[in-house]
């Protein structure tokens, strides 16, 4: 374990009592947005998205500890360990490594060399390795060796047999492996072609390519695997033979003078060519595909963390139109708790145009219903459904405006056993309109209900590692739920079962229990629900609320196990409770303010005898208001943590809550755009300056919605003046831009945008 924590630390650049406590709270069953939340004293303040670095880590390096073990037993029972091989096992810190050192000790097939070895050429063999042969009468030196019913018959069989065991010891030295691999990922050049009769214009810029491996991109990477795996291209890394072909034999040959050096020379270019070039081409390129899988993983993650967190747009009542030609658009008029009020389905678009009566219907729902906001699903015939809503509004006296909402993984929704359970007397494709309706109201409470893979916001998603994938999207999800909290009262079991130690079957015994016995007054009444004991309570209580419940603390995220201390505060600091219920205590930190002292006044000279410490505090600047402030704070703080017996960090979440109990953290994110008009890709022109909002973030740029068909690509060279590596140092899912066009491609569907010098832009 100890090298464990050590590795742990320097590579997250913690301590090594960080790393000891981190992991003590993770043995013991506690959950990341837990620990992330409620032991920031225990942890020193290590954020959720390290802690989920740090759980990852600590999961490999103790898998990697248990392979060692296993090698290390195997090897032992074999007779073959020694301390100097166990040694280097231990402090090995990849798995390839380790694999790489029990390469030669690993239970193989027949293969030439086992073959060679069974026929009593394994002594000749070592005549060669050893370099010490002078004699030039070979024949002689192998004679002994044959052995016809062994299948030996010649010297020419013995000496092949001989080079076939030296060609596998090569090809199982550990250290020749990594340094023919970093050889490859350093002067190595992957190459692509196209398959003659195979047409896809998806990877046509990769029929004839070829770019080093050191500087080829992750998403070309993913590409070039994509189109090998349909057939399209055929992909190959092309190695420096001649250079590896010279560290071998500069390795491997220590005296040309041996006579038997030529079979070394032979067996060197044989065991590259034949055992090692294929293999290390496969892990080359098995190493590159992790890393680009990896960074796409994350990049998918981070999309859908920002997707997750857009703002709610609350209060409204809203018509959410699901888009179609021939079916129609479905209708679904929701109130402001997303509450199904009206359902239809009308037919604007071809082949049937029922445009007038369409506009008709949809203005009896707004009247009818005093609907605010109509978000459209942005699939098939959305534009074209935009344009008679739009005509529409123009017509209204009233103030109506819409937006276009990502209807990805909507129709997977609606047909699951999920959407059904929630509607089971609805139609599937009205279903979907309700889904695009939520998603507008309450994002994260509507997306939760879909696979996330299916949300629109990935880069090769369905390439990658889908356990991996799988893992990190569910940590995300999981993150976003738990920074927002949930409603205890109006939760489906979906967003229950994201939060902190809930699982499926407990989010469903919650809401069977509320549904018994009414709505949730408390917390503690958690406890009552089937199979939620102290330790689960312990690790959600504080992300569920309670709205207008017994206990007003019970609708912010202070955890029940801090309720004396913080009431505690509330007395010493002389605020009612009762000021919390209604909508919390703005002034708090004034009082906190009042509690600390304020800083020694600027020293004075009075003599000439002033000491150097008078003179130093002299000549020090003098304070301004807001550092008299921040140091009484600071010192209020400190007191406040002795007498209440509780960390600053928790103290000062505690009264972040209490200032705002309940506040939603979405509520500082980018608001969708709303819009009375429409444009069509025939109305840009370069340099018209438009508003719009970032549907997706890949490696090389991002898509932005910019209220036509086609989303516009910002590509990255085109996002900001300064260099960056990725777009995501600058832009998020969800943001709203302000974009430049360059170039329209009618024909392709295509749109060029930039950010660069453009008023309003995001340029951080």
């Amino acid at each position: 374990m100890t090298q464990i924590y050590s590795q742990l630390a320097t590579e997250l650049k913690l301590s090594l009592k960080q790393v000891e406590a981190t992991v003590g709270l993770i043995d013991e069953g506690n959950t990341i947005p837990f620990i992330a939340r409620y032991r920031k004293e225990v942890t020193g303040g290590i954020s959720d998205e390290v802690l989920r670095d740090f759980d990852d880590r600590l999961k490999y390096l103790r898998g990697l500890e248990t392979r060692k073990d296993e090698i290390i037993k195997i090897i032992d029972e074999q007779g073959k360990l020694t301390e100097a091989l166990e040694a280097e096992i231990r402090k090995a810190t990849v798995l390839q490594r380790v694999e790489d050192l029990y390469r030669p000790y690993k239970q193989k097939k027949s293969t030439r060399a086992s073959k060679a070895v069974e026929r009593g050429l394994e002594p000749l063999a070592d005549i060669i390795w050893e370099q010490t042969c002078e004699t030039t009468d070979l024949d002689a030196v192998a004679a002994p060796y044959i052995n016809a019913e062994k299948g030996v018959e010649t010297t020419a069989d013995a000496w092949a047999g001989a080079m076939d065991i030296i060609a596998e010891r090569i090809s199982d030295n550990p250290d020749h492996r990594e340094a023919i691999r970093s050889l490859n990922m350093v002067h190595g050049v992957l190459t692509s072609e196209h398959i003659d009769g195979v047409e896809d214009t998806v990877f046509e810029m990769y029929y004839d390519y070829s770019e080093g491996v050191s500087k080829v991109a992750n998403h070309r990477i993913l590409a070039l695997n994509r189109g090998e795996k349909e057939k399209v291209l055929r992909v190959k890394l092309m190695s420096p033979d001649e250079q590896i072909i010279t560290y071998l034999k500069d390795a491997v040959i220590a005296s040309e003078q041996a006579t038997t050096s030529v079979y070394l020379h032979r067996a060197v270019e044989d065991a590259y060519k034949r055992l090692i070039s294929p293999s290390v081409e496969r892990e080359v390129r098995n190493s590159l595909t992790e890393r680009a899988e990896e960074e796409a993983i994350q990049v998918f993650g981070k999309n859908t963390k920002s997707l997750l967190l857009i703002a709610p747009v609350k209060d409204v009542r809203i018509l959410a139109i699901d888009p179609s030609f021939r079916t129609g658009c479905k209708l679904a008029v929701l109130d402001e708790t997303g509450k199904l009020l009206e359902y239809a389905t009308v037919y604007p678009n071809e082949p049937q145009n029922k445009v007038a009566e369409a506009q008709k219907k949809m203005r009896t729902l707004i009247e009818k219903y005093d609907v605010n906001i109509i978000p459209i699903g942005n699939g098939t015939a959305s534009r074209e459904t935009e344009k008679v809503v739009a005509d529409m509004i123009a017509e209204m006296d009233r103030e109506v405006y819409y937006t276009i909402v990502s209807e990805a993984g909507a129709s997977v929704y609606s047909a699951s056993k999920l959407a059904t359970e929630e509607y089971p007397d609805i139609d599937v494709s009205i279903r979907g309109a309700i889904s695009i309706g939520r998603r507008l109201q309450d994002p994260l409470a509507e997306l939760v209900k879909i696979d996330p893979k299916s949300i629109g916001v990935g880069q090769y998603q369905h390439d990658v590692n889908q356990k991996r994938l799988e893992a990190q999207l569910g940590s995300v999800v999981e993150d976003c739920v738990n920074s927002v909290g949930v409603d205890l009262n109006t939760a489906t079991p979906s967003l229950l079962s994201y939060v902190s130690g809930i699982n499926g079957t407990l989010a469903k015994n919650i809401v069977a229990y509320r549904d018994e016995t009414g709505k949730f007054t408390a917390r503690a009444e958690l406890l009552k629900v089937k199979r939620l004991g102290d330790k689960v309570f312990e690790q959600c209580a504080g992300f569920l609320r309670i709205s207008k419940g017994a206990h007003p603390l019970d609708n912010t995220a202070v955890h029940p196990e801090s309720y004396d201390a913080t009431m505690q505060l509330l007395k010493t600091l002389n605020i009612d409770l009762t000021a919390i219920a209604e909508g919390g205590a703005a002034n708090i930190e004034e009082r906190i303010v009042e509690m600390g002292e304020a800083p020694a006044p600027k020293a004075t000279l009075k003599g000439r005898h002033q000491g150097f410490e008078a003179l130093k505090a002299l000549k020090q600047p003098e304070r301004s208001d807001a550092q008299v402030r921040g140091a009484r704070l600071k010192d209020g703080y400190e007191k406040l943590s002795k007498a209440l017996g509780i960390g600053i960090p928790s103290l000062r979440d505690i009264v972040e809550e209490l200032k705002k109990p309940g506040r939603d953290p979405r509520e500082d994110m980018p608001k969708p755009i709303f819009r009375s008009d429409v444009l069509k890709m025939e109305d840009l022109r370069p340099d018209m300056v438009l508003t719009g909002t970032v549907r997706n973030v890949v490696d090389f740029g991002a898509f932005v919605d910019i209220g036509v068909k086609q989303d516009g690509l910002v590509h990255i060279s085109e996002i900001c003046d300064r260099f960056i590596k990725h777009p995501m140092q600058v832009l998020s899912v969800g943001d709203t831009v302000t974009v430049k066009i360059l170039k329209v491609d009618l024909v392709r569907q295509k749109i060029s945008l930039t950010m660069k010098n453009v008023a309003g832009a995001k340029q951080s």
